[in-house]
């Protein structure tokens, strides 16, 4: 039997205020960011930092009318090296960061969490679109500027596609009755391109980001406000509709069989050297930690 309630949590929709030539997106992560982010020890800014590329991920990836993944990651040389989150159409996320644990320390000692260009330094954001081996990757990509990923997201739709856009993202932990645990969520609004029937977009366009900015990161992470409450509180004056909600989950792609193929590519010297006392090799998936353990005889080319 089908489970007809309508989801209230790691969902992605699309929503529209009735009459307005906008266009807007909500996510909201609970259990499935909360996998991503605990698979590692991360620092709190570092799982910050990821959870806002998740949310982001999946914001923008949510949108793709065709099958495939975008990839949100953002490099530099600060604290975190690197950070990447992919949105599969299925409704997968999954995400890793590469830092240096004593300089993400070093810059931790205010009151604030640092941000993304505190962490990240000087470097660039990038969003791919992945359409599978039959298709060449398309990307964009803009300098790292601002505190949250959400500030280089508005700069490459300004910069890529030239459409006017505000993204709010938030991560946090949030204390249940089963105990704390990791939150992220996100929302973005865009403005739809002026014509003859809609006329001049320009003041709708100054009442919705209006609005849009008074949305708070403890709204956005609540678990006990529903999408359509949020999106009530923001916009009720006007009428606002949620519509095409999708499920969203952690899911690795990675498996036995992948890491095998991979470990195949190394030089039978470098094989060899991988191999640990007990005769086994051993591979932890940077994504979800699960550790493979291999005979030799499984890396070895056909």
């Amino acid at each position: 039997m089908t489970d007809a309630r309508p989801l209230t949590d790691d969902l992605a929709a699309a929503f529209q205020i009735e009459g307005w030539p906008v266009r807007g997106r909500l996510v909201r992560l609970g259990a499935a960011v909360d996998e991503i982010l605990s698979a590692h020890a991360y620092p709190e800014p570092v799982a910050g930092l990821l959870g806002e590329a998740c949310a982001l991920a999946a914001l923008v990836g949510s949108s793709l009318k065709f099958e495939g993944r975008l990839i949100v990651q953002a490099q530099g040389d600060g604290p975190v090296r690197y950070v990447v989150a992919d949105y599969d159409t299925s409704g997968t996320l999954r995400g890793f960061c590469r830092y240096d644990a004593d300089e993400v320390a070093a810059v931790s000692t205010g009151f604030a969490r640092p941000g993304a260009q505190t962490l990240l330094g000087k470097g660039v954001f990038v969003m791919t679109l992945d359409r599978g081996a039959d298709f060449e990757r398309t990307q964009g990509m803009t300098p790292i500027e601002g505190e949250s990923l959400s500030l280089c997201a508005e700069h490459y739709f300004e910069q890529s596609e030239q459409v006017p856009t505000k993204v709010r993202l938030a991560v946090g932990r949030v204390a249940t009755a089963e105990g704390e645990s990791w939150r992220a969520g996100g929302a973005m609004i865009q403005i739809i391109a002026a014509d003859d029937a809609r006329g001049d977009t320009v003041e709708a366009w100054d009442r919705s980001r209006a609005l849009f900015a008074t949305l708070a990161d403890d709204e956005i992470l609540d678990p006990t406000i529903t999408p359509e409450t949020l999106l009530f509180r923001l916009f009720h004056e006007d009428g606002v509709r949620l519509e095409n909600a999708r499920a969203l989950r952690a899911e690795c792609r990675c498996s036995r069989d992948r890491i095998a193929s991979t470990l195949k590519a190394f030089s039978a010297q470098d094989r060899a050297d991988m191999v640990e006392d007990d005769g086994l090799i051993r591979v932890t998936c940077e994504y979800c930690s699960k550790v493979y353990e291999l005979e030799p005889s499984e890396a070895e080319p056909a």
